[in-house]
């Protein structure tokens, strides 16, 4: 966490991560409360005070949870580089955070080498070979059917995506990579309030199926203070860690998998585990002012949405200055446009034609941005006739002394998946069948209208707002990694992240805390965060005519949750969101 480090009950964490007290906050830890190190005085508050960056000499690891923050830093302290840690951090928080941590989903990872070599990994779920396109529009099909229960569920690709990185990039053995996941779970660690709160937010998710017995036992989530042991996962990551991942998607593992979804009338099957494959694509790259952005490619939607809205923020130059209304509009504005094209146009690019590099271009941004009216915004409808005539997630930041960084997003899509949990096996399945068009034309769990380009059909990719992403300075070194959680908030909160590094110059822990927006085109609205923009920007906005929605802990609790991580000088700092309970350390 941010404000205190989760506690670990091993004996001796493997390579002493216990022995060097994780009970305690180390000097290079992030801790929220501490102020802000830029130099222009914030006049948000969002209710929370701007974290500190942590800063490591050598390297730095930032992630969603302190205990597998720290299982990374362990890693790099090895001598093991990037990949390694990453893929450790990954499958400790498959232990520590399973509300997005996951063994059951998918992601997508960038990796820049020293080198300057730069790799983008697909490891996404896939609809299963019986999936049909009506699938869920089907008479007596339940409304939920699509982000609850067994039919919820994508081929899983973590597993295959996290061990393929590591066999090609990794210099450390696959038993002492996932060997702190297993004494996690084996051992167990301390349950804090953020950790009983997210299951007990889920209950109803989590109470129909296998994971009830230990996630809420006697009907009530695990106790504050309580010891939380994952016996099964821990025997399926000690078979990930001897046989790898065939005994996922060939042996025992995908057997309990076959067995829960014939217990519910699911569709993965073992030909479905058997056949899965990763894909190795070609990065998106982009350029903004002068610095390079590189972002995954689709089926993933969030690079090309990021890159999309940076071409036409750079139209306007300067941008106006942070926490004004003009400033908010344009960046709604952007948003706005890279959204109705994510919508619309982008899918699996192995069943459709995908034009990355027209939506990618500066010549169309330019073409964008004259549809915007610097004065007043846009209604979608409008913004959508004048382009076409002229989306739980978990995200961790690796960098290495050798020069290597690893930006890396998993998920499995809400909290707890779908909440079917493996029973044997220790672990939830996601509900990524809901980010296909489910039913094209309608609206899913992210408010997004899905379009034909991302049909459900089998062995095809879901569509994903998943966008880890690297950005060059000017001479091009690593300046920024950065990603989030948040569905379709995540393109925006990351987008935001960049635009205030280097629009607005601020330090990473300011442009990580500064209040952000969020253009939602399905409803027409924008959302805001409340306690970030002053009272005379609120009434600047909604006199432009946008529908103003400010951020409530009931329905959208927060606008992207971030990690990020940036070079300083010769050393690193890394910085989690203090919207959330995150942890960043260097060494």
């Amino acid at each position: 966490m941010s404000g205190a480090r989760r506690m670990f009950v091993a004996p001796c964490f493997f390579f002493a991560l216990a022995c060097q007290g994780l009970g305690t906050v180390g000097s290079g830890e992030s801790r929220a409360g501490s102020g802000s190190s830029s130099g222009v005085v914030p006049t948000w508050t969002l209710g929370a005070t701007a974290p500190s960056a942590a800063y490591g000499a050598h390297g730095m690891v930032a992630s969603d949870d302190s205990i597998a923050t720290a299982a990374g830093v362990e890693i790099l302290k090895r001598g093991g580089n990037a990949v390694d840690a990453a893929i450790a951090v990954a499958f400790a928080l498959a232990v520590t955070h399973p509300e997005a941590g996951n063994l059951g989903g998918g992601g997508f990872m960038l990796l820049r080498r020293s080198d300057g070599t730069t790799t983008a990994l697909d490891f996404r779920e896939r609809a299963p070979a019986a999936a049909t396109r009506d699938m869920f529009a089907r008479a007596g099909v339940s409304a939920s059917a699509s982000t609850r229960g067994h039919l919820a569920s994508g081929v899983p690709g973590s597993v295959a995506g996290l061990l393929a990185a590591l066999d090609r990039f990794g210099s450390l053995p696959r038993q002492s990579v996932i060997a702190p996941a297993i004494l996690m779970a084996r051992d167990g660690f301390v349950v804090d309030e953020h950790f009983r709160r997210g299951v007990a937010g889920q209950r109803l998710r989590i109470a129909p199926f296998a994971g009830a017995a230990l996630f809420l036992p006697g009907g009530d989530p695990p106790a504050v203070g309580s010891i939380f042991r994952q016996a099964e996962l821990a025997r399926t990551l000690d078979l990930i860690a001897r046989d790898g991942a065939d005994a996922f998607y060939r042996g025992p593992i995908a057997n309990l998998i076959v067995a829960e979804m014939l217990r519910g009338v699911g569709l993965i099957t073992a030909a479905d585990l058997a056949g899965y494959r990763v894909t190795w694509r070609a990065p998106l790259q982009t350029t903004y002012r002068g610095h390079t952005v590189i972002g995954m490619p689709p089926p993933s939607s969030g690079g090309i949405a990021v890159a999309e809205a940076l071409n036409v923020l750079e139209t306007f130059d300067p941008l106006p200055r942070f926490g004004s209304a003009d400033g908010a509009h344009l960046v709604a504005a952007a948003l706005q446009r890279a959204f109705i094209d994510r919508n619309e146009l982008i899918g699996d690019p192995g069943f459709s034609d995908v034009p990355a590099t027209r939506l990618a271009s500066k010549a169309y941004a330019q073409s964008l941005a004259r549809t915007i009216d610097p004065a007043r915004s846009t209604s979608t409808r409008a913004t959508r006739t004048a382009m076409r005539e002229g989306n739980e997630t978990t995200h961790l930041a690796v960098a290495d002394r050798f020069g290597n960084v690893v930006s890396l997003t998993t998920t499995v899509n809400d909290l707890y998946g779908s909440g079917v949990f493996v029973a044997g096996a220790g672990f939830f399945l996601n509900d990524e069948m809901d980010d296909f068009a489910a039913r094209p034309g309608s609206v899913n769990a992210d408010g997004i209208i899905a379009a034909e380009a991302n049909a459900i059909e089998g062995g095809k990719i879901m569509m994903s707002s998943m966008a880890p992403s690297i950005v060059l300075d000017q001479k091009g070194d690593v300046l920024l990694l950065v990603g989030s959680r948040g569905g379709p908030r995540i393109i925006s909160s990351v987008l935001q992240v960049i635009v205030n590094t280097i629009d607005h110059r601020m330090s990473l822990a300011d442009a990580m805390h500064a209040p952000r927006v969020h253009h939602l085109v399905t409803p027409d609205s924008l959302w805001y965060e409340p306690g970030g923009f002053r009272p005379a920007v609120i009434d600047s906005l909604r006199a432009m005519g946008y529908a103003l929605r400010p951020v409530r802990t009931d329905t959208l609790p927060y606008i992207g949750r971030v990690i990020a991580v940036a070079r300083r000088g010769t050393g690193w700092e890394g910085v989690a969101d203090p919207r959330y309970a995150g942890s960043a350390a260097g060494h």
